[in-house]
């Protein structure tokens, strides 16, 4: 099978299709011209770039791994997941929030009804709405199941009460996705509702105050009786925390490549610094020692790629991937970790001042060991699928 090459600032792209291509060229393109020039502002405002993302919904970059029929890019995870990459490597925040609007239409995309993604997708998967994901409590964040946010079905509507913690784009969203309780104790109990931010009842507390992201509001929400329609359940009732797990796979593949750009940054940014810092009468990449952990720093990235799009191309073939997902995304970010870190390191005293970006990098890194699930959890899910019997 032909591939076509690409080649962005030192990183070799290889795409499936022509179409693929002429897409990660439109990201690179944006990305430089919109993404770049405005982050360091927005992180210090603490502002959240909705305009950024209507110009990457109109650019067709919001719903990439979505059917055609209902306007999405209808590419592979493959193609979209190298879409993030690039984003994250000008701005993490624009990126996450391109994986949690994903993240976001998946319920609807894959398990609601035809009369609902008909009247609802469109407008979601073009960039119009934007999503959030309400899954984690205070007092449940990997411990899903037994989460307590309770909705009650009464006169052809849903009546929710109780706190949702952690969400992405609370208070800024057009849409959330609830995983809720409808039933007894346990998974079975826990259903999905599709509410509009509108919602009476719906209440976006204060935005958590954040070692990184500001960008990107973080917080709670309130649910005081709030109503949703009865027509807004996706899928069956009981079935919420399957559409939770499997949302979750992607999820993960979708923070792996956020970090894969995020290191990806950093190391550019430290190879960039050690080429022109002179001591001792030399550039000081050229001293073993340093051009050493260079290497050792750009062999780390390319591995999280490659494991990476590896398990992008095992879900694009509709095989088992949850796994491998997991994988991805503890290598990937535990990457992320130790290269920004380190080109913090290389700057040396320049790394730890806001000139340079590289404090803000190893800032942002941490939360990608947190985020779809931390990365003790996905020891965990890659140990038992070794251990199928313990």
């Amino acid at each position: 099978m032909s591939v076509i090459h690409r080649r962005y600032g030192g990183v070799d792209r290889f795409l499936p299709t022509a179409e693929a291509a002429d897409l990660l060229d439109l990201t690179v393109e944006i990305a430089d011209r919109e993404l770049a020039p405005a982050v360091n502002a927005a992180e210090a405002e603490g502002r959240f770039p909705r305009e950024v993302f209507r110009t990457l919904g109109r650019a067709g970059l919001l719903g990439l791994p979505y059917s055609q029929e209902y306007g999405g890019g209808g590419q592979p995870y493959e193609v979209y997941l190298q879409v993030l990459e690039e984003l994250a490597r000008r701005w993490l925040a624009v990126a996450l929030g391109v994986s949690v609007h994903v993240l976001s239409c998946y319920p609807l995309a894959t398990y609601g009804s035809p009369q609902q993604r008909e009247k609802l997708l469109p407008d979601m998967l073009g960039g119009e709405l934007l999503g959030a994901y309400s899954l984690s409590e205070p007092h449940a964040g990997s411990d899903a199941a037994s989460l307590s946010t309770r909705a009650v079905r009464r006169d052809g509507e849903y009546v929710v009460n109780g706190v949702k913690a952690w969400t992405t784009h609370a208070g800024v969203a057009d849409f959330y996705n609830l995983i809720v309780r409808t039933g007894g104790p346990g998974a079975a109990g826990i259903s999905c509702l599709l509410a509009d931010a509108d919602t009476p009842g719906l209440q976006p507390q204060r935005p958590e105050r954040k070692m990184g992201l500001n960008s990107s509001p973080t917080a709670q929400i309130v649910f005081d009786d709030a109503r949703v329609p009865a027509d807004r359940l996706i899928g069956q009732e009981g079935q919420g925390f399957q559409i939770a797990l499997s949302a979750l796979d992607g999820g993960r593949l979708g923070i792996a490549a956020c970090a894969v750009g995020l290191a990806q940054a950093a190391l550019d940014e430290a190879v960039s610094y050690a080429g022109v810092r002179h001591q001792f009468g030399r550039p000081v990449a050229s001293f073993q020692g340093m051009g050493f952990l260079l290497a050792e720093l750009a062999t780390q990235v390319g591995a999280a790629r490659a494991l990476v799009l590896s398990a992008a191309r095992l879900r694009d073939a509709g095989l088992p991937a949850g796994v491998e997902a997991a994988k991805a995304k503890l290598f990937a970010t535990d990457v992320a970790m130790r290269v920004t870190s380190e080109a913090v390191g290389v700057l040396g005293g320049y790394g730890y001042v806001t000139d340079f970006p590289v404090e803000r990098y190893l800032r942002e890194a941490k939360v990608l060991q947190i985020v779809e699930g931390t990365n003790q959890i996905q020891r965990v899910v890659i140990s038992r699928a070794l251990t199928p019997a313990g």
